[in-house]
């Protein structure tokens, strides 16, 4: 046990006295310029920026895939969705149609019975081995069968969901209560905002453990997702009516008349309450002494939805173009770890944040079992240029890949080839232009394609 917190470890000629409690925080569907910091929209996020400002902005990072389900498998297991197994969507489409499941028909559905496959080793499990405490508050996405559950992937605790989204107030998905505490789903906080929930279940792992044992908390929102629930007028067997995002009356009047709509005024208003939230995290880490050896990452799991636009970047959440792809990122580590003030537009990717949380913790990485990406802090703290020279996505018929700085699209949304460092906003297709470019990427498409192939078979989908 000294040894855990004496350890004294060099990561890129940076020696570090123990291992440092760590906050990985996701937010779900906010878009590329969402913060107040980058200036482009009148978001109130004073505690992301603070973030930035303390730390390293990085704006030229992506997901694994541009929505949900398979992103956030990703960020807990450091390998493509192709490569563990979890490459769509764990949901059940009949809500699409305003179908309301009773609790036998939904515990045979997709949602209950798919998850990411038993085999694949999280984040939360490679740092309990190293001695953490380990704590997921909020939306899991990665199964709801008790198999699936975070309690038995790794985390000490957890209260949260296991579906793709719920009504932010009754948290139901469709009508299905869906909050969880541990193993068991509880109604106990019905009718509170669930934000508000998430910020004091988060605040109760931290005074648990903060100064007691290095904790690694995964605090995943669900805001600013739009509500999962019926917008009034859904009928049984038609195309549901979109009830939006949800957030208290306080946050939406700050931007009525600063926005176009009711609807992105909501959404704002989420931001802003996540942002508060965030805030109170900060704040219960400095008041424990903290501060200095506490990580903090923070991410989108996919591009903006429903926000006004992700511009400068085309497309929105659920696409292939950079608007569905690449999020907001942001570290934090104080002390000289990574650098303070600093924007980088280095080329990373969430395949890269499991290696980088265990080189932080000096943890190892599960034996024989390959990880995607590499550790990003020497990039951080500019010692080395990123690594990084391809990334590759597919949605069933949906295909892109980034080389060096070609983009190159393939989808029923359009496609093309793009120069991303003359046009991130793909407004130009070089396709014409530079045959012998498309030629090469296809060509590395389908050797990444072979390489997810020749990889052990995970599911739920892969048929093996």
């Amino acid at each position: 046990m000294m040894f855990r917190f004496l350890l004294c470890f060099l990561l890129g000629g940076v020696c570090f006295a123990a291992q440092p409690n760590i906050v990985l925080i996701v937010s779900d569907d906010q878009g590329y310029p969402d913060l107040g910091c980058i200036g482009s929209k009148p978001l109130v996020t004073p505690n992301l920026d603070r973030l930035a400002a303390e730390g390293v902005r990085g704006t030229s990072f992506y997901v694994t895939w541009p929505a949900c389900t398979p992103s956030r498998g990703s960020i807990l297991t450091g390998r493509y969705p192709q490569r563990n197994g979890l490459y769509d969507m764990v949901r059940n489409d009949l809500v699409n149609y305003g179908h309301r499941y009773d609790a036998e028909e939904y515990a045979v559905s997709p949602e209950m019975t798919l998850g990411l496959d038993v085999r694949e080793v999280t984040v939360g499990e490679m740092l309990r081995k190293a001695g953490y405490a380990t704590g997921c508050v909020g939306k899991w996405d990665m199964g709801q069968a008790r198999r699936f559950l975070p309690l038995q992937r790794g985390f000490d605790f957890f209260y949260g969901h296991g579906n793709n989204g719920i009504d932010y107030y009754t948290h139901e998905r469709y009508g299905v209560a869906s909050l969880f505490r541990g193993n068991v789903r509880t109604e106990e906080d019905r009718g509170t905002y669930v934000t508000e929930v998430f910020r004091r279940e988060a605040l109760y792992f931290l005074n648990e453990h903060a100064g007691r044992k290095p904790f690694f908390l995964y605090l995943a929102f669900n805001a600013p997702h739009g509500a999962s629930s019926f917008g009034e007028g859904t009928k049984e067997g038609e195309k549901k009516l979109s009830e939006g995002v949800q957030a208290p009356e306080k946050y939406v009047a700050m931007y009525r008349g600063k926005v176009k709509s009711e609807k992105l005024a909501r959404y704002c208003g989420a931001v802003t309450c996540m942002d508060e939230a965030i805030g109170a995290v900060m704040e219960a880490v400095e008041k424990a002494g903290q501060r200095e050896n506490t990580l903090f990452v923070f991410l989108s799991d996919n591009g903006g939805s429903g926000n006004g636009g992700n511009e400068p970047l085309r497309g929105h959440k659920s696409t292939m173009w950079e608007g569905g792809l690449r999020v907001p990122f942001i570290v934090r580590w104080p002390g000289g770890k990574v650098p303070a003030g600093k924007v980088t537009d280095e080329f990373m990717t969430s395949l890269e944040l499991v290696p980088t949380l265990l080189a932080a913790a000096g943890a190892q990485g599960p034996e024989g079992v390959k990880l995607d990406g590499f550790n990003l802090l020497p990039v951080l703290r500019g010692e080395v240029k990123s690594p990084r020279r391809e990334m590759f996505w597919q949605r069933r018929g949906d295909k892109a890949a980034r080389v060096e700085n070609w983009k190159w699209v393939a989808s029923e949304n359009g496609g093309g080839l793009y120069d991303l460092s003359t046009d991130s906003g793909e407004k130009k297709d070089l396709s014409g232009e530079k045959p012998e470019v498309v030629k090469m990427v296809r060509e590395r498409f389908a050797a990444w394609r072979a390489e997810m192939e020749a990889s052990e078979a995970r599911g739920p989908f892969r048929d093996y």
